[in-house]
């Protein structure tokens, strides 16, 4: 998507003006792994004309493959972001629908010819949600990923006012789910999608709940996000494997550049960490340690160096000059 945003930190009535940056969930996951130096492709459609080849060039300029890039329809998706301070949130106005993206269909793209040589797919929980179209094609890609061997991970972020296509992700999502290896949400988004738990369960076992729904799933993964305000953020990251409940030491960011995308990142980190680490606690601690750096970039996109989140992850904080 496109992303039009205030200068600074002014707000929507002030302004006279747009930064403009591209992103959006998957994309922002994508980017994050080639910054950590994998090799990673986004699959989408944009439209075919300045603005969609605009956008592919931005993947590219960040080393993202583009040859599974669609082009039809005529508007690109886009969204307006107010950035908010201290006490002041931020705000997010979205303009999706009919979108190119919006209106993809299964029979536009070959999943086995996309995942011939992946190790990894990954898609978001905001796909689904946008149209009929996009949640059949992400249905075909896991369950092409399933025959293939393909790892599976869905971030299956619960975003209510999305759901606007005659379909509620309570319908939705659980076929989804029930194929996907490594599933990253929280105890609120497992009780209002599957109807596990309620208001007293704890992370843990809501999380135990999802994987006794849904047998594939090897690990649960989420993170404690504690806003002291709107500049000052605490993460931590939690995870259930099946076996054990593992929680991270709590990284305290006191100054925010830019909130946007840091679950990206956080997915980004989760899937480098669980390919590259063999003990799950290292595996979160690098997600936690992405996510938290996300924070001070501005952007959508974490455009953090494989050694600025090893550095952090082990326990530097000091943001010395690397020289």
């Amino acid at each position: 998507m496109m992303r039009l945003s205030p200068p600074g930190y002014s707000k929507f009535s002030q302004a006279t003006s747009f930064d403009i940056v591209y992103g959006g969930g998957s994309a922002n996951v994508s980017i994050s792994c080639s910054y950590l130096g994998m090799k990673a492709a986004h699959v989408t459609r944009f439209p075919d004309n300045a603005l969609g080849k605009a956008a592919t060039q931005f993947l590219r300029q960040h080393w993202l493959s583009t040859k599974h890039v669609l082009y039809g329809g005529k508007m690109l998706g886009k969204y307006f972001l107010e950035k908010g301070a201290v006490h002041r949130p931020s705000e997010v106005i979205y303009e999706r629908e009919g979108s190119a993206f919006s209106l993809i269909e299964p029979s536009m793209i070959d999943w086995e010819y996309v995942l011939k040589d992946a190790d990894w797919f990954h898609w978001t929980g905001i796909t689904p949600a946008v149209s009929e179209g996009t949640a059949m094609c992400c249905l075909e890609a896991i369950k092409t990923a399933n025959r293939m061997g393909v790892m599976v991970s869905g971030d299956i972020n619960s975003r209510k006012n999305m759901w606007n296509y005659g379909k509620t992700m309570q319908e939705v999502m659980p076929e989804l789910v029930q194929k996907c290896d490594i599933v990253i949400s929280s105890r609120r988004g497992i009780r209002e999608m599957f109807g596990l738990g309620d208001l007293e369960c704890n992370f843990r076992d809501s999380a135990e709940a999802l994987m006794k729904t849904f047998p594939r799933i090897r690990k649960v993964v989420g993170k404690t996000r504690k806003s002291l305000s709107a500049s000052h953020q605490q993460i931590q990251g939690k995870m259930w494997n099946g076996e054990e409940y593992i929680k991270t030491e709590m990284l305290n960011i006191t100054h925010v550049i830019d909130r946007v995308g840091t679950g990206d990142a956080f997915a980004a980190g989760l899937i480098y960490g669980l390919m590259h680490y063999e003990e799950d606690i290292q595996a979160l601690s690098f997600a936690s340690a992405a996510c938290a750096l996300k924070h001070t970039v501005p952007g959508d996109v974490n455009m953090v160096s494989l050694e600025n989140v090893i550095s952090l992850m082990e326990g530097d904080t000091s943001g010395k000059i690397k020289r």
